[in-house]
Order: C-alpha cells, then structure tokens, then sequence
C-alpha cells in the first residue's frame, strides 16, 4: 500500500483542533529582558555563552541586549521560524534559546530576523512564507556558510508541544546547493548513528539542510536524557 504524508496541520484539522492557527496576541511572545538574556545565555555552555552577543525580542523587533566578544549570538528564538507546515507555528509557548556561531550569526540568524519582522508586523503564515520565498530567489537572504552551527543545549527550552525539550543538541547547516540535502551524505538516521535530520516537515524553504546531533549533556552540566 503506498503511503502518503500527513503534515501535522492537517492532522489537526482532521482532529478537529488547531489551537495555534493564528498568531496571539504579541505580550504573550514577549519575556522579562533579564530572564530572556538568562534563557538565551543557557543555550550553549557559559565558556560560549558568557562572551556572546544576546539578542532579546521587543515589539519592534530583536535588539542587542549585549554586545560579545567571540563572534556567537544567542537568542530566544519564537514560533514563527519553525517549517510552514508545522501545527505549532504560533505557540506562544514555543521558547527555543539558541547561540549561532560567528558563520551563523551571519548565514543562518538573518532567517530569524526576517520572519520576526514580518509575523510582528501582522503577516499571515502564507505572506511569511511567500515573501521568504521571494526573499530567497532575489537572493536577498545567504545561503548558509560552511561550518554554521547552533546550540541548543537548554534544560529549560520548549521546542513545542510535542517534544518538550527533547535533548540537548547541536545543530549544523550545510547549504542545499552543496548537494547535502538529505541525511544519506552525512548518514543521519542510520542504526546507532547519532545525527538526525529533519524530514518531517515538507514545507521548508530555507536553503539548507540542517543536522541535529543530541548530546549528553545540558549546557549547566548536567545529565541530559538518556540517549
């Protein structure tokens, strides 16, 4: 029998429920400045995180809460830079704090930047998607450098409903033009291999394909989930 793929909106709807269909209203994505300056720093071990820059979410957008020193930004990231097919694209309670390295801070955080500005600015799922659509074939947005990689390394992130936290984990971008989209060149999702890679989602037009590689560890040190 052939199998055919249900993404996880249309799940939803065919469940009848589809809580985060819209976006709600902005004070519930907004944080605290110092606790999310605290989130943000717990993505990545504090040797990383204590010199990075850290960006912080404000009605107008991400600005600079302090300047680094070693080339890394870390940020709580929100909902609306998840895969347009994904049934947690507006979850205010999706919280994902993140440190990019100096190539993706410079490759791979424009992304963020860009579906941020839009969803604050009243932008619909469809017109974020379109308009990043856009953006990409005018090449007004990087394909993503060679050595881009991102911590989330988080006790206390909330990926989405599903998940949770799921592990502590690295995160590595590899431009889809360099042929590396799918999980064959880097042998992800091969018995006892420890990279995963993100096929679930259809829906996704950032130019990359990214790999996730769990660690045992939380950024503070301590033991993640079993792996």
């Amino acid at each position: 029998m052939k199998a055919f793929y249900l993404s996880p909106v249309l799940i939803a709807v065919l469940a009848g429920a589809a809580p985060y269909s819209k976006m709600s209203p902005l004070s519930q994505y907004l944080m605290n400045r110092q606790e999310e300056i605290d989130l943000a720093r717990s993505a990545a071990p504090k040797a990383i995180s204590s010199h990075a820059t850290v960006l912080v979410l404000t009605a107008s957008g991400y600005e600079t809460a302090v300047e680094g020193t070693n080339g890394f930004t870390c940020l709580v990231e929100r909902s609306w830079t998840k895969a347009f097919d994904d049934d947690n694209f507006w979850n205010p309670k999706a919280l994902p704090p993140v440190c990019y390295n100096a190539p993706a801070s410079r490759t791979v955080l424009p992304y963020t930047i860009f579906s941020t500005n839009l969803a604050l600015a009243g932008a619909t799922e469809a017109k974020i998607h379109e308009r990043m659509n856009a953006a990409i074939a005018g090449k007004q947005l990087p394909l993503p450098e060679n050595g881009s990689l991102g911590y989330m390394m988080s006790k206390n992130q909330y990926i989405d409903d599903h998940v949770k936290a799921w592990y502590p984990h690295i995160m590595i971008y590899t431009p889809k033009a360099l042929g590396a989209n799918s999980g064959e060149s880097w042998g992800a999702d091969r018995k006892d291999s420890p990279v995963v890679y993100d096929s679930n989602h259809l829906v996704w037009p950032q130019p990359w394909a990214v790999f996730f590689v769990p660690v045992a560890r939380w950024s503070d040190g301590t033991s993640g989930p079993e792996l």
